[in-house]
């Protein structure tokens, strides 16, 4: 065999396993020289993020901290092989932990071994999800969730982490669940405040804002947690009465499968669904972010996958559910990582943390872990999207501040499905009652416009030129004949042709050529002819493709709105149409 040949045959193994795998080639063809100091740096700035704020998102999960590094260090290592994004680290996020806690808290009823079985079970459905979504080619699910729903229930997220925890930067627990039984128990405990517990909790506040203000290159959670650490160990403040993470075992899980009552079965199955549609659409936000800013497109149908394969290796190492990460992926960027290796270096640096520096972690204070999570909970809030949404449309302002209240009350995983119901809701009625106009010329303006929009408009005697902005479909095929009848009925007796612009119309199912051929009927009865204007050349396919195609398509069909408004004014009669059905 040739040295062509051998070439060849290995571009071609890499470009399937790059089908399979798309980081594999970059990491085949990983430029070391030029590349690896770059991702070396970002690497270990990504861990130096990762490490304080994955032992915070698993005491807000109800995870032991190790819990955290678990699910920390694998998934990094599944996304490099899967994922299509340079930027992105896949680690744990508040939102996901916040629904993981509403989802098994209740089924785990305080039992410890149960809640850690149910969570690595949830968080391998969820992997499995994601990836039949990914064989099913459902990468648009990522534009589901609407931009006032995804701002409504991250704000509704930052909130139940506010409220779950203030009580620990003060010394004390809040038990109770919902917005007013929290306010209460916390009005309640107010005088249990243990000072030297707040004090360590403003103290990390403080340290948090003077990093992010004065030296945003550094890991502000690690500041926070080292200085609150070595004041505990210095003062000895765990002596009287400051709660600390205590001993953190070293060493990587031990794997096991994990084991629950079956009756809980359906319910984390509907919970896998929810959470597996949260967390790409979020994880999706942070990978287009970064990918529009380094020039480069994503495939939204691996992804899922990819996110598939991270969760999938969150749990086989004991670990929870794991998603894009705006701290980590933002860091990344900013260190000047450029290949998926960034990630690789900041899972073994994790993984040489976990193995051999776990000692120090025991005297890192709860309060400093609540103000750590507090303050990564303003970074969710979102109230300038807000405000322009309002200024767009108020009704998607009510629907967001909905889920805020629905996440608060009722827990994230429920509030999304309400959130899900609504957004469905929002789509059929937009798809079954879309927007309808009747065009006309403007003086000096070119080209034909909404005789509604613009108050100088002016209609063509004896001719309606009408626009329907959506497919024809079950969904409006109704509304769109009773539309198009009143229009023509307004038009008055003098009307000979009734023009659709099918331009917008990109398909028409039975239902819909049902509607047409009624609709055709109807205005043939009153003497107007039925033209249609734009997509000649795919309508009358289609008819062809149906068995309809009847030679009079051919004159009552035009390729341009301009074209059938000419062919009109040539005529001064209307033209003979049959009324045969279409």
């Amino acid at each position: 065999m040739t040295d062509t040949s051998v070439e060849t045959a290995d571009s071609s193994w890499i470009t399937r396993l790059g089908a399979i795998a798309p980081g594999l080639p970059t990491l085949l063809h990983y430029r070391f020289n030029t590349d690896f100091r770059h991702d070396l740096v970002a690497g270990v700035s990504v861990a130096a993020v990762a490490l304080p704020v994955s032992v915070a998102y698993a005491q807000l999960a109800g995870f032991t901290p190790v819990v955290g590094l678990y699910a920390s260090i694998l998934p990094l290592v599944a996304y490099a092989l899967f994922g299509t994004s340079r930027q992105l680290m896949v680690n744990p996020d508040a939102a996901t932990c916040a629904m993981i806690a509403s989802a098994i808290t209740p089924l785990a009823a305080g039992n410890p071994q149960m809640y850690i079985s149910l969570a690595v079970t949830l968080t391998f459905l969820t992997g499995l999800f994601c990836i039949l979504a990914s064989f099913l080619r459902l990468g648009a699910l990522a534009d589901f969730l609407s931009k006032p729903i995804l701002v409504g229930f991250l704000n509704g997220i930052a909130l139940s982490i506010l409220l779950g925890q203030i009580g620990k930067l003060l010394g004390f627990s809040i038990e109770a669940g919902g917005i007013i039984p929290r306010l209460l128990e916390f009005i309640d405990k107010l005088p249990q405040t243990h000072p030297p517990t707040l004090a360590i909790g403003l103290g990390s506040f403080a340290l948090l804002f003077l990093s992010k203000r004065f030296v945003p290159r550094l890991p502000a959670a690690l500041v926070a947690l080292v200085a609150a650490a070595a004041t505990v160990a210095l003062l000895h403040l765990n002596e009287q009465g400051v709660a600390v993470l205590g001993a953190v075992p070293a060493g990587l899980p031990e794997l096991h499968w994990p084991s629950f009552p079956l009756r809980h079965f359906p319910s984390l199955i509907a919970d896998a669904a929810g959470l597996a549609l949260v967390l790409f659409s979020s994880g999706m936000l942070t990978a287009r972010s970064f990918a529009a800013k380094n020039r480069y497109e994503i495939d939204v149908d691996r992804e899922f996958a990819a996110f598939g394969a991270a969760n999938l290796a969150a749990a086989v190492s004991q670990g929870f559910a794991v998603t894009g990460a705006d701290s980590r992926t933002a860091m990344a960027d900013a260190s000047g990582g450029r290949t998926q290796v960034t990630g690789l270096v900041a899972a073994a640096t994790m993984a040489v943390v976990l193995l051999f520096l776990t000692d120090p972690l025991q005297y890192v204070p709860i309060a400093a872990l609540g103000a750590v999570l507090v303050f990564a909970s303003f970074s969710l809030v979102d109230l300038h999207t807000l405000r322009s949404i309002w200024r767009i449309d108020r009704r998607e302002v009510f629907l967001s501040v909905l889920t805020t209240l629905g996440v608060v009350a009722v827990g994230a995983i429920d509030a999304i499905l309400v959130a899900v119901a609504l957004a469905l809701m929002r789509f059929v009625k937009l798809t079954a009652r879309p927007r309808d106009e009747v065009l006309g010329k403007v003086e000096g303006l070119p080209g034909l416009h909404s005789v509604d929009r613009h108050t100088g408009a002016t209609t063509f005697p004896g001719l309606v030129l009408y626009r329907f902005d959506s497919p024809i479909t079950f969904f409006n095929a109704a509304y769109f004949r009773q539309r198009a009848l009143a229009v023509a009925e307004s038009a008055g007796p003098g009307l000979h042709w009734f023009v659709i612009d099918t331009i917008p119309v990109s398909h028409i199912d039975v239902t819909g050529l049902y509607a047409l051929r009624d609709l055709k009927e109807m205005l043939a009865e009153r003497g107007i002819t039925l033209i249609l204007a734009g997509r000649k050349t795919e309508f009358i396919n289609w008819l062809h493709q149906t068995g309809l195609y009847q030679p009079e398509y051919e004159e009552h069909t035009f390729p341009t709105l301009r074209q059938a408004l000419k062919a009109y004014q040539a005529q001064i009669r209307p033209l003979d149409m049959p009324a045969e059905a279409s």
